[in-house]
């Protein structure tokens, strides 16, 4: 078996804003195995800044992993274990290799044609006026999860694009979600929370940094509506520590990123634990190209989780490679007679 990694940069049509500043191009890695004339792709999806493996060692340890695909998908998940985001390249690839199809990694009623999942509407951060035009691009389009960047803006404007929506929509019509990215300040936060309240919120994601587990925990027992945890699972390794981590904040949600937390085995031992502990989860995309969009949203749907995903991210670039990936009406179908368009040279 021969194993290569390949560096693709992949360009957003208008610049993309979190609480971490504003991305004009995203990097990302494919490692591609060949073997008896099929091949096999997975991708490396780094989001630098943010992943654990965003490490200057990150190109050498891709190496190594070719020079030592022989050790097979399951030593070297092993092996890469503070590589999340290699361990799912790895584990897509090789699943990807022995498939029929390379793209075709989970059939089911999904790929068939014959199903959908249910997905959020992503507004990302800018000004209020953008914020305000996406939000009513989305519902235009017939989504019934919104989610929201907060915490970039001033807040009493982000309160204001809030009440725009609910003036218009119940929360039995539109379900919103918020995403603070850890921007909320530890002293301020539960303040935030009863004001954002008001809007009858699914839930808020991650709203103070990661690793303040005492602060986390006493939001997530005295928060008036839902937490979901999203940064706070990176860099969790081992069963032990994952559980450890539940145990001790107690959140009612935790949101999945596969690239982050080492691929589909590692969000499978959270799904186990959430389950176990009675919290609810949903799996989102890392803004990977449309590769480890597809491998996600296969698998997703295996999951039977009848929540919107988040999974909308496919139209984000201006060189993503074109595939049967199909957002309509809020739901993520995959259009089988659409073909696919794997081009590492842009």
């Amino acid at each position: 078996m021969k194993a290569t990694y390949h560096k693709y940069i992949l360009n957003f049509k208008r610049p993309s804003g979190t609480s971490r500043g504003v991305m004009n191009e995203k990097e990302t890695w494919f490692i591609v195995l060949e073997k008896e004339g099929k091949k096999g792709i997975g991708e490396c999806g780094i989001l630098r800044g943010l992943s654990i493996d965003d490490l200057p060692d990150y190109e050498v340890k891709l190496k190594w992993t070719c020079d030592h695909i022989h050790l097979g998908k399951d030593l070297l998940w092993e092996a890469l274990l503070e590589f999340p985001s290699i361990q799912f390249g790895v584990e897509m690839a090789f699943e990807s290799l022995v498939s029929e199809n390379p793209f075709l990694l989970f059939p089911s009623d999904f790929t068939s044609g014959i199903k959908s999942i249910p997905i959020n509407g992503l507004v990302w951060m800018g000004t209020e006026a953008f914020m305000k035009e996406q939000i009513q691009e989305k519902l235009a389009d017939g989504f019934k999860c919104i989610k929201l960047k907060v915490g970039a803006i001033d807040f009493d404007k982000e309160l204001q694009l809030l009440r725009f929506i609910r003036q218009h929509f119940s929360s039995e019509q539109i379900e919103i979600r918020v995403d603070a990215n850890g921007a909320f300040s530890l002293d301020l936060a539960l303040h935030k929370l009863n004001q954002l309240s008001e809007f009858e919120l699914h839930s808020i994601e991650q709203p103070i940094s990661k690793n303040h587990t005492d602060s986390m925990a006493d939001l997530c027992e005295n928060t008036p509506f839902p937490i979901a945890l999203d940064e706070e699972l990176i860099g969790v390794f081992t069963l032990a520590e994952k559980e450890a981590l539940i145990l001790k904040i107690k959140p009612q949600y935790i949101i999945l990123k596969p690239s982050f937390i080492g691929g589909f085995r590692g969000t499978q031992e959270w799904i186990t634990l959430a389950e176990k502990y009675k919290i609810g989860w949903w799996i989102t995309s890392a803004l990977e190209s449309n590769i480890g969009l597809n491998a996600i949203a296969q698998w997703t749907f295996l999951q039977h989780n009848l929540m919107p995903q988040g999974l909308g991210t496919g139209a984000l670039y201006t060189n993503n490679f074109d595939c049967p990936l199909q957002v309509k009406q809020g739901q993520l179908w995959y259009e089988k007679e659409v073909d696919w368009k794997f081009d590492l040279n842009g």
